[in-house]
């Protein structure tokens, strides 16, 4: 009996020992797993998009749809009968005002040139000679003023022959870019062919209408702001025209603002939407339309505070295609979510990502 104790014990004690050793371990590394699932559910917040809520600035006027215009624009055409020979300018290029552009054959042209001064000169030195003998009574009034007039038409015949020279030449009207041209090296043009087209787009035009019940306003000298299609950053220009006459077909004024294109960011002919300001400027809080949830009892949007979702009720007013402006609610830098709003309930821990 003491043998089967003893060898009881011999296996039993070392048993209690591992059991005593590893229990805890075993216990511990449940325990670390649990907070690591923990942790997990941190970092698998859902995730969502957002912007930052800001103030923006808009025109506290009426809103106005026009096109730009440049600032100055010429169709380069031909003056003369000739053939071209040479061509001076790049298609798209910057070209100064009074720049050789365009040259047409004027060889027959500066032969006429060449033979009247030879004439001129020959009539000259005989005006001489018969105003000394005029002097001297040796001839008759008559007879010098009749040389005197021929002198005269000449000088003039050689003043005519200089300008269509010079129509021969095509020069820049002005500083500007050239658009593409119509006629090649050798080509025979006619007056009124077209050669190309240069545009002066360092300033440009914003042409716009308002109705006529606002033509008692003051509209010279108002700033709009306005945007073009496909670009949201905002412009603004200054009224410095008002057409003096009203348009009986539709009652609308026509205006025009000038809008210093100093980077080239913008082209003649784009549309463009904006405000025309009337009694100053005023901030308000733009966010994207998307944001807005509606509801039956009114507006919700959903922002972040503390890492979690909380959906606020909100009041909105004016809008365009992408944003609307937000009332109350909401303050400025407030995280405004604008997607995955679909899955999300109050105090759920999200992961925004912030769009610009």
């Amino acid at each position: 009996m003491n043998k089967y104790v003893k060898k009881t014990l011999q296996i039993g004690i070392p048993l209690a020992i591992a059991a005593w050793i590893i229990i805890p371990k075993v216990t511990g590394e449940k325990e670390k797993s649990g907070n690591a699932s923990s942790g997990n559910l941190i970092k698998g917040a859902l995730p969502v998009t957002g912007i930052v809520a800001e103030n923006s600035v808009v025109a506290a006027g009426y809103p106005v749809n026009g096109s730009l215009l440049a600032n100055e624009e010429v169709d380069l055409v031909a003056e003369i009968v000739g053939k071209v020979i040479k061509i001076y300018f790049q298609e798209g290029s910057a070209v100064k005002k009074g720049q050789l552009l365009l040259k047409v054959d004027d060889a027959d042209l500066q032969a006429q040139l060449t033979r009247a001064e030879f004439q001129k000169k020959l009539l000259s030195e005989k005006l001489e000679r018969q105003r000394i003998l005029l002097q001297r009574e040796s001839i008759s009034r008559e007879a010098f003023d009749q040389l005197q007039t021929d002198y005269n038409m000449l000088e003039a015949d050689i003043e005519l022959l200089k300008v269509k020279i010079s129509r021969t030449e095509i020069r820049a009207p002005f500083d500007g870019v050239m658009g593409f041209r119509y006629v090649s090296e050798g080509s025979y043009v006619q007056p009124s062919t077209q050669i190309a087209r240069i545009v002066d787009n360092s300033t440009l035009k914003f042409e716009f209408s308002i109705p006529e019940r606002y033509a008692d306003n003051s509209l010279k000298g108002q700033e709009v702001f306005f945007n073009v299609t496909g670009n949201s950053k905002l412009y603004s220009a200054k009224v410095y025209a008002v057409d003096p006459f009203i348009n009986v077909k539709n009652r609308m004024i026509l205006l025009r603002a000038r809008f210093q294109n100093k980077n080239q960011e913008l082209m003649p002919g784009m549309f463009a939407k904006g405000n025309l300001v009337v009694g100053g400027r005023s901030q308000f809080m733009a966010v994207p339309t998307e944001a807005v949830v509606p509801e039956m009892d009114g507006k919700r949007m959903w922002i972040v505070r503390n890492g979690k979702a909380l959906s606020v009720p909100v009041e909105t007013e004016s809008r365009d295609e992408k944003n609307v402006e937000v009332t109350s609610g909401i303050s400025v830098g407030d995280t405004v979510l604008t997607g995955g709003l679909m899955q999300l309930r109050d105090g759920m821990a999200v992961s925004v990502t912030l769009k610009k």
